[in-house]
């Protein structure tokens, strides 16, 4: 796929990321008015009914102030996934969201680990290392205003906060770096120009014969009118008469 169809907006890169985000605070909404026992949904590591955390813990979170502060960096984010990464986007998404939650399992203390901190850990790696791989200058770009943005995040993978579950960032750290590498041939390549092509001939090139050695342009060249004049030639038209019998 080439870049004018990879990099090109379309209501999914709004619309997709919107509903995700509804969707946690739809979650969030029903857990404080109707069922406080969602949050016992979360990651409870290396336990069998902990499983199913892997799968409801992206959207379950303890207060306000836990969902106010992913929701900016998840629709940012996915955003910019949707758009850069239409291809893959969805695969990143939910496989990140299997992955994280599975390798919190694995590592994780014994705890209800709750959140989308693991997903946004899952973007912020996948985009900034896919970008680094990609050798591409937007796609580099947009790594370097992830790490301008969300570059200190990274103190979070390590236990510098109680009560936080930095088992998921960690994981989500991980599952982004193994995707950059797995999903390495969905990279956008460069566009090329016939011009940069090996065998690419100046004087073959159409545009350029319009210019001489001086660089001044020349609206019509000698071959061109001498077509043109003989496309212009009144058509010649022979007669031929059959003499009557007697």
């Amino acid at each position: 796929m080439n870049n004018q169809q990879q990099f090109k907006y379309s209501t999914g890169v709004v619309a997709y990321p919107v509903f995700f985000v509804m969707l946690i605070w739809v979650v969030f909404w029903l857990q404080v008015r109707f069922f406080r026992g969602i949050k016992n949904f979360g990651i409870y590591p290396q336990t069998f009914e902990g499983l199913r955390g892997i799968v409801f813990s992206p959207f379950i979170h303890g207060d306000i102030e836990h969902i106010y502060h992913n929701t900016i960096p998840l629709f940012v984010l996915s955003m910019a996934l949707f758009y850069f990464y239409r291809d893959i986007a969805w695969k990143v998404l939910l496989y990140g969201i299997l992955l994280s939650g599975f390798i919190t399992w694995v590592i994780g203390r014994p705890a209800n680990h709750i959140g989308a901190s693991g997903l946004i850990y899952v973007l912020v790696s996948f985009i900034f290392f896919k970008g680094v791989f990609a050798k591409h200058f937007r796609l580099v770009a947009l790594s370097l205003l992830v790490v301008f943005l969300y570059g200190s995040m990274i103190w979070y993978v390590f236990p510098v906060k109680e009560g936080m579950s930095w088992e998921g960032h960690l994981g989500g750290l991980i599952t982004g770096i193994l995707f950059s590498l797995i999903f390495r041939k969905a990279i956008a390549k460069p566009e090329t120009y016939h011009w940069q092509e090996p065998d690419y001939k100046e004087d073959d090139d159409p545009f350029l014969r319009h210019f001489d050695k001086d660089g001044n342009f020349i609206e019509h060249l000698e071959a061109e009118t001498e077509n043109d004049a003989e496309t212009e030639q009144s058509p010649k038209i022979t007669y031929h008469y059959k003499k009557e019998s007697d």
